[in-house]
């Protein structure tokens, strides 16, 4: 992000204008539009320009720029042609702590101009840093089509009840009150300007929140996919937008927990193999008291919360409580992380089913499991957290049975930018892959590994693939 998106209060206070041209009554009109009181100074301004001046309640100066015209400004703006004043105003301002934007200079500027849409007491500004303002106004364009012109009146409404909320909710209830608003009859009822209506809603919605101490809380338990964020659902996005509190585990990405909202608490309940950071009766318990407490809760969990995920426990234990969940099914990680390696799980006259496993070391010693496993070589067997454990794989599907040249392929960090893929057979696959191994890792086993192809990039930047002949 080049430049912070901030909104500044300009009204009554002066800001400076270089310039009396066209390109400077553009500005002109937006900074008055804003509230700002202009000084307009160049030795020719056009009439608008002037006139805007005027009204604004500041002051037309036809002359040449002076140092001392910045002095007690909010900003100054440089709308000239002439870059070596330009580079005069820049430095004056910069000196007197006046922040300043030199139009069509982004190297000169502290601020910039976005594109904005004005719905009164709604803005919303778009910016692309300086590097395409034509591709700023068209986004412009597409929200001014989404955006109610009304929208301003909904705006003013929730103003005029804000402080009168905040007395009666606590900080933890009041957003999920004004989302009910918003989304509600009496936003609609504001927007068509039926204000009366749109009290009497509110109040009547008001007095049912403060009735209602705690409120109902509910809790999201949410499949994260295998970590690429744009895997994630319409439905998980919607939740983690939502929720007042996020608990989220090792495997979630950080582009994925990033897509949460801002304010919500966040709780790291994640767990390596030796190492825990909540036991599983922990984060029961966790859930089901934030939801008591009249919060919405997202769980959120990598691959999909029903798949190695303990998500059925969770749906249990907040069944048993008697707290209201929703689930949100995320892109399994066999599926995804398979899918960015370009390998197949099924495939006609190669692999005809293919197997969830997880490697766990009550397993290994389990010679029945193995024969099993071992035993379908029409099935494509897919390990998950099996970096630690490979070596230990292949010998108990060979012992068991399984050909040593079956082909094997292994994904670390599967659909995330450093993803390696390291392919070979049962035989050579825990050599081949041990100087490359990071986790989360994913071991595939079965015939429809072979059709791995090294120069399929899932990224459209340029990803690592280790693919070993």
């Amino acid at each position: 992000m080049k430049y912070f998106p901030f909104f500044f209060d300009l009204r009554g206070r002066r800001v400076l204008v270089v310039g009396g041209g066209e390109i400077a009554l553009r500005k002109v009109r937006l900074l008055a539009r804003a509230g700002a009181r202009l000084a307009v100074v160049a030795p020719r301004i056009l009439p608008e320009t002037a006139a805007a001046a005027e009204e604004s309640g500041g002051e037309v100066l036809r002359r040449e720029y002076a140092a001392a015209d910045v002095c007690g400004c909010a900003a100054a703006v440089s709308a000239t042609d002439n870059d070596g004043l330009n580079r005069r105003v820049c430095a004056d301002a910069r000196a007197a702590g006046v922040p300043v934007n030199v139009v069509d200079n982004p190297a000169l500027c502290d601020f910039i101009f976005p594109a904005v849409v004005d719905r009164g007491a709604v803005v919303a500004a778009v910016s692309s840093g300086g590097a395409s303002p034509v591709l700023a106004r068209r986004l412009r364009a597409k929200i001014e089509e989404m955006l109610p012109p009304f929208l301003g009146r909904l705006g003013d409404f929730c103003a005029k009840f804000r402080g009168r909320v905040q007395g009666a909710l606590p900080a933890e209830r009041r957003r999920l009150f004004w989302e009910k608003i918003i989304d509600g009859a009496a936003a609609e009822a504001a927007l068509s300007g039926d204000n009366a209506g749109a009290e009497a809603l509110l109040e009547e919605e008001l007095r049912r929140f403060s009735a209602d101490k705690n409120g109902r809380g509910e809790v999201y338990l949410i499949g994260a996919g295998p970590g690429a964020a744009d895997l994630l659902t319409f439905r998980a996005h919607r939740f983690l937008q939502k929720a007042d509190v996020v608990v989220y585990d090792r495997l979630v990405s950080a582009e994925v927990l990033e897509l949460s909202r801002r304010d919500a608490e966040r709780i790291f309940v994640g767990k390596r193999r030796g190492s825990h950071a909540a036991s599983q009766e922990e984060i029961n318990r966790l859930l089901v008291s934030r939801a008591r407490d009249g919060l919405r809760v997202a769980r959120l969990k990598g691959g999909d919360p029903f798949i190695f995920g303990r998500g059925g426990e969770e749906m249990l234990a907040l069944r048993a409580a008697g707290v209201s969940f929703h689930i949100a099914p995320g892109i399994t990680a066999a599926c995804g992380v398979a899918a960015a390696a370009g390998i197949p799980l099924t495939h006609r006259g190669v692999a005809g089913a293919a197997r969830f496993c997880a490697a766990r070391r009550g397993d290994m010693e389990d010679a029945e499991y193995w024969r099993r496993l071992a035993e379908d070589g029409d099935c494509t067997l897919l390990f998950y957290m099996s970096g630690e454990s490979l070596g230990r794989i292949a010998e108990n599907l060979a012992a068991a049975g399984r050909a040593p040249e079956t082909a094997a392929a292994v994904v670390c960090a599967g659909t995330l930018a450093g993803q390696k893929v390291i392919t070979g057979d049962l035989s050579n696959i825990a050599a081949r892959a041990e100087s490359f191994i990071v986790s989360p890792a994913l071991l595939i086993v079965g015939d429809a590994a072979a059709l791995h192809a090294p120069e399929y990039s899932w990224r459209e930047e340029e990803e690592r693939v280790c693919a070993v002949a």
